[in-house]
């Protein structure tokens, strides 16, 4: 007995010593920029200025859903499936495993960037073989979902991407990902087949082209065969190199993850950070900076609550001086003031380095702007930002007010430059949401970004 116990603990202690011999190998820290409301804050801008410093740009979750515009001189980029990063020649771009990928859409985009100049963008794109693939019948699903909602007055306002529809075959298990249509095609057209027998039996009036469908995805395999590899292999093998710098550009935004966000209106993964580790499958302790992007003012596609909003010639007038139409979508964005209520939830999910403020030249022509600062229910702040929609409907919000400078911004390049209760505003937005303010857009080009520290 007592030798039994000697050898046991002789080896605990050989255990804990050669445990004390290991180290953690040194890994390269991964920079982050989030959505910080409830998308269309301008990401791809803060991304393309922060990838010119950057040896590779990941997208971590969601699809052709997303819509991140870039400016380059007289061109304007849209950019839906490849991260903005793309457009930087040095620069490799990688479409992470949380995503899912409408290879039709993918190319069409890629090609309508290319008339515009973007050059050899295959070349530096990496598509992760654990990614799941969009379908046009996930699309026509959506559609059909949509239509059956709305008969309830319960639609969500989606995109119709076929995202939401993709998501659930993965999380049933019946999805295909990309390293099926990298394998045997004869596995693959069973797999495929088989998905469209289930969808088929959930709703009967869907029509899928079986055989073209197959003759299609033969040949987008040999297209996208070159850019296919193990994502997670990749980075792991990047982030053990200091010198390589890695930046991560989300998609939609903290508000629309659905697991934070104003659910049901929300968008069917996760975009704040918790997506960026599972949708590359790289650790917690990579992350570095994480940034968020925030409009001076507050925007939203579709439906939901939003207690912000200016339903009033303010609204009207934020939404067509900010020109404010879904890249992705094209629909009308709902507008209204800022919420910091909503902001310091979002940074508590997501402990934001610092922020950047987006589009403060629209805010050049008001003689006033609020800032909504709490919310209210029958008089009571509420402790938290609610849970649920009926009670997010139903707040009041207590504003503080600022004076407006209706003055031209737009040619401003420097803090200091900026009229000084522009200058106020920012720092009022700073101190009232707790984080510092690293940068203000004021124009849609690449220089007319101002960084204060």
């Amino acid at each position: 007995m007592n030798s039994h116990e000697n050898s046991h603990e002789n080896n605990s202690n050989s255990i804990s010593t050669n445990s004390k011999k290991m180290r953690l190998e040194p890994v390269n820290k991964v920079n982050v920029v989030l959505g910080a409301q409830w998308g269309d804050e301008g990401k791809g801008k803060l991304v393309d200025l922060l990838a010119t410093e950057a040896d590779v740009v990941c997208r971590c979750a969601g699809g052709n859903n997303a819509g991140h515009t870039v400016v380059v001189g007289d061109k304007e980029y849209d950019f839906h499936l490849l991260p903005s990063g793309i457009i930087h020649q040095g620069c490799t771009s990688v479409i992470g495993n949380g995503l899912v990928v409408h290879i039709p859409g993918l190319f069409e985009e890629a090609e309508k960037a290319k008339s515009k100049g973007l050059e050899d963008w295959s070349e530096r794109l990496r598509i992760s073989d654990r990614a799941h693939l969009v379908f046009d019948l996930h699309q026509q699903v959506d559609g059909l979902q949509e239509l059956e909602k709305s008969k309830n007055k319960s639609s969500l306002g989606t995109t119709k991407k076929g995202i939401g529809p993709t998501y659930s075959s993965k999380a049933s298990r019946t999805g295909i990902r990309v390293c099926d249509l990298m394998g045997d095609f004869t596995v693959f057209e069973e797999k495929f087949r088989a998905l469209v027998n289930i969808h088929q039996k959930l709703f009967p009036q869907l029509v899928v082209d079986v055989e073209s469908e197959l003759q299609r995805y033969q040949k987008y395999a040999k297209q996208i065969r070159p850019m296919v590899c193990d994502t997670v292999y990749l980075l792991d093998s990047l982030l053990k190199e200091p010198e390589k710098r890695i930046l991560v550009e989300g998609a939609n935004a903290t508000m629309l993850d659905i697991d934070f966000g104003t659910y049901p209106y929300v968008t069917s993964s996760n975009c704040s950070i918790g997506g960026v580790c599972t949708g590359l499958g790289i650790p917690p302790r990579s992350i570095g900076e994480v940034y968020g992007v925030v409009k001076a003012y507050t925007t939203r596609v579709g439906d939901g609550a939003f207690p912000t909003e200016q339903l009033n010639e303010l609204g009207d007038l934020l939404q067509s001086t900010g020109q404010e139409f879904g890249v992705t979508t094209k629909r009308r964005r709902r507008c209204g003031w800022l919420d910091v209520v909503l902001l310091k939830y979002v940074h508590m999910i997501n402990g934001f380095s610092a922020l950047a403020m987006t589009k403060l030249d629209i805010l050049d022509i008001f003689d006033e702007i609020k800032i909504g600062v709490k919310y209210l229910i029958d008089g009571e702040p509420l402790p938290s930002f609610p849970a649920h929609q009926d009670v997010l409907k139903e707040v009041e919000v207590e504003y503080v007010t600022m004076p407006g400078w209706n003055t031209s911004t737009t040619d401003c390049r420097k803090f200091e430059d900026l009229p000084v209760n522009a200058q106020k505003y920012v720092r009022k937005a700073e101190e009232l949401i707790g984080i510092p303010i690293k940068w203000v857009g004021i124009g849609k080009s690449r220089d007319s970004i101002i960084q204060l520290f």
